[in-house]
Parts: C-alpha cells; sequence; structure tokens
C-alpha cells in the first residue's frame, strides 16, 4: 500500500475568476484525494488535500497546468501530517 501524505498548496497567477477550484476538485475526486479547495482574497488558490504520494503528485502537475483560461506562475507546497479527517474533496468559503 502507498504512503499517505498531506500537502498544503498556495496557486498563484491568473487562478480566479477562471474556474479553478472547480477544476482542482475534479482532478482531485478522480485521483481519490480528500481534502479542500478555496480562492483567497489576495488572489490566490488555496489547498489542502490527503491522498497517495503518486496521486498528490500527479494532482500537483494538473494544478501546474490549471483549467484552459488560466496561467499559473507559482505553487508553493507544504508537507504536513496526515490527519485523515477529510472525508472527500469539497470547495469551501474563501479566508
Amino acid at each position: 500500500m502507498s504512503e499517505i501524505v498531506r500537502i498544503h498548496v498556495m496557486i498563484e497567477g491568473r487562478v480566479q475568476g477562471v474556474g479553478f477550484r472547480f477544476f482542482a476538485k475534479e482532478h482531485a475526486l478522480k485521483l481519490g484525494l480528500t481534502g479542500w479547495v478555496r480562492n483567497t482574497f489576495d488572489g490566490q488558490v488555496e489547498a489542502q488535500a490527503e491522498g497517495s504520494k503518486q496521486n498528490i503528485d500527479i494532482w500537483i502537475s494538473h494544478l501546474q497546468n490549471g483549467p484552459q483560461s488560466a496561467f499559473v506562475t507559482h505553487i508553493s507546497k507544504e508537507w504536513l501530517e496526515t490527519l485523515g479527517k477529510f472525508k472527500n474533496f469539497q470547495i469551501v468559503p474563501t479566508l
């Protein structure tokens, strides 16, 4: 069985108003990840996800491309302790 990991990401660029959160959720669900995604007030998209290291890496590669009208300039990644508290992957309110 592959290692379960948790990651926190901040995505910068033209990532709001382009369907980025829905894109991130769709790919997370396809990969069996749990967690959340949201816009931030400073124009970024923030997300946390848990799942296999391999699927997290695939998800990150999707995020680097983003949906067609997005333009990602940078993704910061922080690996965190796995909590196992997420039931699904959802879009949450901006904070």
